[in-house]
């Protein structure tokens, strides 16, 4: 595979995190899964695509206020106000992330099964309007 071993440790990190993350929120905004799957989630980002490539990822002129968000849910929920800093976090996370949306729109329209699904008529109008697509008239 095309990942280095510290990637990939980076990746099942990620996972984890967001697991962790999803589940926080199924159960209530718990304020102890949110808190670690947020510690997990960001040491995992920073394996994947290193320190130095991450702490410049969120200091960019263009992602400083996506940054300072997000930043500021993370401790929101670490300070016991899970459900304020999940708001908060989740928009400094579109803000962060916004940009790779349609790539991995493209990404998932090419899997077999989830392919056919992003192709359903109502869907496919949401899923082209989210990835930027444009139709012709014609």
């Amino acid at each position: 595979m095309w990942l280095s071993d510290t990637q990939k440790i980076g990746v099942a990190l990620t996972t984890f995190g967001g697991l962790f993350m999803f589940l926080g929120v199924m159960l209530f905004f718990d304020a102890a899964l949110l808190a670690l799957g947020n510690m997990l989630f960001i040491s995992g980002l920073t394996l994947i695509i290193g320190p130095q490539k991450t702490f410049y990822f969120f200091a960019r002129k263009q992602k400083l206020r996506g940054t300072a968000c997000f930043i500021g849910g993370v401790l929101l929920v670490f300070l016991k106000y899970p459900f304020i800093g999940m708001v908060v976090e989740t928009f400094g996370f579109l803000n962060l992330f916004g940009d790779f949306f349609p790539v991995i729109l493209t990404f998932l329209r090419q899997l077999p099964f989830i392919g056919n699904l992003l192709s359903l008529p109502y869907i496919r109008q949401v899923v082209d309007r989210l990835a930027g697509s444009r139709t012709s008239a014609v």
